[in-house]
């Protein structure tokens, strides 16, 4: 998961004609120029400040270059209106780095957001795309292999999201049961379900914390819920605390599966746009690389390899029905990436058990965290540049 203080997602799923009307969080250093812009913004994040060269750029391509010029990690995220909806995000820039976000957008409103440090809503300000009145089509690619990659991705998201509902209602009969071994057995497997398309559903900014929050990264009077609870009472640290009571459990898991539900009932009619997945993969790999290398994930169960392998698969599946758009375009780009996918697999599948199952993660040493981590990052620097490759 990306701790939801950093609100992380790749994929906006709602339309991204944002409402106009006002919005609920309070916008701080709405300082950026009012220039009208030409598509590529160039942003700077610092302790204090988001500094945006435009508030306003025409509809179709817009590319955010974010530098972070403070002493903390940062975070830049193109939410709709509501502040909640995610059109686009980029995670983990250290300080002195440089990151570009490509995302395509309608005209309406939005709200551009650093996040130095990665914690709480971040420095919001307002963010306007016009209408451009020329077309936003992707040059170079017939229109029928772009419906094929969106529609399969879609059928793709739907086929997740029921098999998650299925796998947490055997979850939850089990917990409630108080077969703490069967719950256990089926804990990671039904957690891929939600990891292979964790960016699709972080994207409802409701929907993330409610299942899948940190205690780490709980905030001052919040309830914590999901996944993570329910781990800590079935792998509980050795002193210091308090089982939960049938009763307990019984609230915790119903509340999980419930989410479950809804999240399946929300992906059923929704469309996607080639930079949609693109970025959604991208955003995947953000996942592998913030919480699931550095163990930080399943802190409990010590299952983070499970996880790991899901947002792989997600951004693999993302990248093969972007791929004979990206061959039409930058072939060798689309070659690279296939090359690094190829080459991080079988690392995986060294900590494999069977067919289905991973060694426990703390018996994973450094040194090969290391070596999971550079191949990460192979893979994350090319698949970086898959979408703006294909849609500029």
């Amino acid at each position: 998961m990306t701790r939801y203080t950093t609100a992380a997602c790749a994929i906006a799923v709602a339309a991204l004609a944002a409402s106009t009307s006002a919005c609920s969080v309070t916008e701080a250093n709405d300082t950026s120029a009012k220039s009208k812009g030409d598509g590529t913004i160039n942003v700077e994040s610092s302790a204090k400040n988001c500094d945006l060269t435009s508030s306003e750029a025409p509809s179709g391509n817009v590319v955010f270059k974010v530098k972070n010029t403070g002493s903390e990690v940062t975070e830049f995220y193109f939410y709709a209106a509501d502040g909640l909806r995610i059109v686009g995000e980029i995670e983990n820039v250290g300080p002195g780095l440089s990151r570009d976000l490509v995302v395509r957008a309608a005209p309406g409103t939005y709200l551009a957001t650093c996040k130095p440090g990665m914690v709480g809503k971040g420095i919001r300000s307002k963010f306007t795309v016009t209408d451009s009145g020329t077309s936003t089509k992707i040059t170079g690619v017939d229109q029928a292999t772009i419906d094929a990659a969106t529609s399969q991705y879609a059928a793709y998201v739907r086929d997740q999201s029921q098999q998650l509902v299925d796998e947490t209602t055997k979850f939850a009969a089990a917990y409630k049961a108080g077969d703490d071994a069967e719950a256990r057995t089926i804990f990671p497997h039904a957690r891929q379900y939600w990891e292979r398309i964790e960016t699709v559903a972080e994207s409802f900014g409701d929907l993330d914390p409610k299942m899948d929050l940190r205690e780490a990264d709980l905030e001052p009077g919040q309830k914590w819920t999901g996944w993570h609870r329910i781990e800590k009472d079935l792998w509980p640290p050795a002193s210091g605390y308090r089982a939960m009571t049938p009763a307990e459990r019984a609230t915790a898991v119903d509340d999980l599966l419930a989410n479950a539900k809804v999240l399946d009932q929300r992906v059923q009619g929704l469309k996607y746009t080639v930079d949609q997945i693109g970025n959604g993969s991208k955003g995947l790999l953000d996942e592998v690389a913030s919480g699931k290398i550095t163990g930080e994930e399943d802190i409990w169960s010590h299952t983070d390899l499970y996880d790991f392998q899901a947002n792989v698969d997600g951004a693999r599946v993302g990248f093969e029905g972007l791929k004979p758009l990206l061959e039409a375009k930058e072939p060798d780009l689309a070659t690279q990436i296939e090359t690094a996918f190829d080459n991080l697999q079988p690392l995986l599948d060294k900590y494999k058990k069977g067919s289905d199952d991973f060694v426990s993660y703390d018996k994973v040493t450094e040194a090969q965290r290391k070596e999971l981590s550079d191949a990460v990052n192979a893979l994350a620097e090319p698949l970086s540049k898959m979408t703006g490759a294909i849609t500029l």
